[in-house]
């Protein structure tokens, strides 16, 4: 019988997913009856391309990798927007206890928030048009609905995999492939098909491109469908594309010109928001998959800041512990020595200012509710209008 090439939850958990090196440090301090308290934090020296934020994401899981270790957890909300060397999250605690997860932590960090920023951008600059996960297809499947979740409460506004909708308790959302198309023969026949098979809550979205013309296919399915089609959608591909945003025009125009300006028009197949921001003139809502599901993952680093409360760091680190505070005014932010923190509560512009980085763990007991994607999304989209691309 075959096997996946994935871990277990035991595994993560029990500190096996670690670089081998971390195991060899703890056997050392063990063995030298070195057992100082460290305070380390995760921060981010620089963004992928010419990023200027990013949205911090896989704080639940972190809680859930460290919960009955004998460590204090401080981390961001979840879905908070950050920047570069702000701590995103500390850990203090005897170092031998938590070296072996950091590992761990960084991966779960560095993947969700990479996603999410990826999902925040392309849902920013669709300005508010609709942007559906569609990147499940792109990603090991064991790994797909932590891929989609992050990606919702980026901003996307809904997930294709059944599975990930499941997780975030949302209903998933499609169209149809080609392949019912090509099993049936012909468009029209297709999406009469679908509407009278599928349930009448799941609105009616016919793909063009299978066989013809999109101008042509989107005619023929209005005329079909009627009142009772929401969207067609273009999924071009690249050898025919040619200038997508005039192929919209002819289609919005045909569509308009025959009484069918409720139908909305639905584009995927390599979005991203570079894309979307061209087509923006004339698209109504976006289906994004690769440029989300392979978004470049977030260079977090765990360091050492602090041991035994003596500042110490590496080369190319800063020492000791930091506070971050953000004006609730103005949305600007500073670093801060943490013994300096309450001193900073009151920023130039008048507004306050208040601490990002709250408790999360205390002795290994989760001290903060955990919001649900909804909340995390919601905190998302607001950030967004305070800050540009």
């Amino acid at each position: 019988m075959g096997r996946f090439h994935t871990a277990k939850d035991e595994d993560i958990k029990g500190g096996r997913i670690t670089d081998v090196y971390f195991l060899r440090t703890v056997e050392v301090l063990k063995r030298k009856g070195l057992t100082q308290s460290a305070f380390a934090e995760v921060i981010l020296k620089s963004f992928p391309s010419d990023w200027t934020w990013g949205v911090f994401a896989g704080t639940e899981e972190v809680a859930y990798l460290l919960e009955r270790l004998p460590v204090d957890v401080d981390a961001m909300e979840e879905g908070t927007l950050f920047k570069t060397y702000q701590p995103v999250l500390t850990i203090e605690g005897h170092y031998f206890e938590y070296a072996q997860y950091e590992t761990a932590i960084l991966g779960l960090l560095c993947q969700a928030s990479g996603i999410a920023t990826k999902a925040s951008r392309c849902k920013k600059a669709a300005e508010g048009r609709p942007v559906i996960s569609f990147g499940a297809r792109r990603i090991h499947p064991a790994i797909a609905p932590m891929v989609e979740r992050n990606a919702f409460i980026g901003g996307c506004d809904g997930v294709a995999m059944v599975k990930s909708a499941e997780l975030i308790k949302e209903e998933p959302v499609g169209t149809m492939p080609h392949a019912l198309i090509l099993m049936i023969g012909d468009l029209v026949e297709a999406a009469k098909a679908f509407d009278d098979v599928i349930d009448p809550r799941v609105r009616r979205v016919v793909l063009l491109d299978t066989f013809g013309d999109e101008k042509f296919e989107a005619i023929r399915a209005a005329e079909a469908l009627g009142r009772d089609l929401f969207a067609v959608r273009f999924d071009t591909p690249a050898s025919r594309r040619g200038d997508l945003l005039r192929i919209l025009k002819e289609v919005r125009w045909e569509l308009d010109l025959r009484g069918f300006k409720h139908v909305k028009l639905l584009v995927s197949g390599g979005m991203d928001e570079e894309t979307i921001r061209q087509l923006n003139p004339l698209a109504d809502a976006y289906g994004v998959g690769t440029a989300i599901s392979n978004a470049r993952v977030m260079d977090f680093a765990l360091d050492i800041v602090e041991i035994e409360g003596r500042p110490i760091a590496k080369r190319g680190k800063m020492s000791g512990r930091k506070g971050v505070l953000r004006c609730l005014s103005c949305f600007q932010s500073v670093i801060v020595p943490a013994g300096e923190a309450e001193s900073n509560q009151v920023c130039p512009c008048g507004g306050t200012r208040e601490s990002l980085l709250k408790p999360l763990i205390r002795q290994g007991r989760i001290v903060r509710d955990l919001p649900s994607p909804q909340e995390i999304r919601k905190r998302v989209l607001g950030q967004l209008e305070l800050v540009s691309l």
